[in-house]
């Protein structure tokens, strides 16, 4: 096993200036199938424009059909690769017909639209986005640290939790947290969640399309992670039933308006147009969130639209600090962990900076 590793951690650089590009796309079996695959490039790359463009079977991710199979990768973003490390690199794409139009998988064409819009660009929208996820024992579908078939003590000693009986899997935390670094996304800091075996680690602030291609390779350098540690993965807004936490991603936002001198009516007006579009956010903010979004475990009931100050049973959340300061953002507490970043970060944009009334 040692020259196995030995030779995944080879360092090529030495004999080659060809360099390794792992392309990345989102596959059509749920809004959660990443898919990727490798290839060698002639020399380091520091702009996607400059990346060839690929294709794959897509009647092999469910988003082509066998007849006429193939779909085009179009490289959007790039990422120092933690993994093979030197100048190898993480491409993030979009997936195109061979015409160029966008295969209805792939959200970050329209939501690419939303955030050129010159009303948009003006506002300079910041997202921070807290990604909440859940380490599942590989085979058994149940959290990690759990005992099989039985629960551990009800929750309360977890959250940011520390000890081998309250924290499960730090050492993936960690990991995950250092690899992001290294890879040039802007990972804010990671913490235990409330329910044992559950964590979350945040992204942000980035500046429009930028949140979701930066949450999106961030989840894959969890799973490759987890993969290697022989855990499961899983974004499921309600892993387990009963009294236990959901997982969410929480969506911190502000604009250049909100941030100014005043801004705190600027905040409200953006709540109240998230509030007239309540029912079309929530179809769009995640799978099976109805499971999560009860009225319980520091959510708000899906069915009203409602937001408070520090009020984490709230839709929206307004700061403390920011009521304060009269400036600053706001928390939509909406979506859930398995949320497409480009959709919810768009939508949100375009709610309340485009829509007028």
């Amino acid at each position: 096993m040692s020259l196995l590793s030995d030779l995944i951690n080879l360092n090529v650089s030495d004999c080659t200036n060809k360099i390794i590009a792992e392309y990345i796309w989102i596959g059509g079996s749920s809004g959660m199938d990443i898919r990727s695959k490798a290839r060698t490039l002639p020399g380091p790359v520091d702009d996607p424009s400059k990346l060839p463009t690929w294709n794959y079977d897509g009647s092999s991710t469910n988003q082509a059909l066998g007849d006429d199979s193939e779909v085009i990768l179009h490289p959007q973003a790039i990422y120092k690769d933690p993994f093979r490390r030197g100048n190898n690199i993480l491409v993030m794409c979009d997936s195109r017909t061979p015409k160029g139009d966008p295969i209805p998988s792939s959200t970050r064409y329209n939501a690419i639209k939303i955030f050129s819009h010159k009303d948009v660009v003006a506002e300079e929208p910041w997202f921070g986005i807290e990604q909440e996820y859940t380490l599942l024992q590989k085979g058994v579908n149940w959290p990690l640290g759990w005992p099989i078939g039985g629960y551990p003590k009800p929750q309360g000693p977890y959250y940011c939790g520390t000890g081998a009986d309250k924290a499960f899997g730090r050492d993936i935390v960690d990991a995950h947290y250092k690899a992001c670094l290294y890879a040039g996304i802007n990972i804010s800091g990671v913490n235990g969640e409330v329910m044992p075996g559950q964590w979350e680690f945040q992204v942000g602030p980035c500046v429009g399309i930028s949140a979701g291609d930066q949450v999106w390779v961030a989840r894959y350098i969890l799973e490759r992670i987890t993969e290697m540690a022989g855990v499961v993965l899983s974004f499921d807004p309600k892993p387990v039933p009963g009294d236990w936490n959901g997982a969410g991603a929480h969506m911190n936002y502000s604009t250049k308006s909100m941030r100014a001198e005043r801004g705190y009516e600027e905040i409200k007006k953006a709540i109240e147009k998230l509030g007239k579009r309540h029912e079309e956010h929530i179809v769009a903010y995640g799978e099976g969130n109805e499971r999560r979004l009860t009225g319980k475990h520091e959510t708000a009931d899906m069915s009203n639209f409602t937001w408070g100050v520090a009020n984490r049973g709230a839709s929206v959340r307004v700061g403390r600090e920011t009521e304060k300061a009269k400036k600053g953002y706001f928390e939509d507490r909406r979506p859930s962990s398995n949320m497409d970043p480009y959709v919810v970060t768009s939508m949100i944009a375009e709610t309340t900076i485009i829509m007028k009334h």
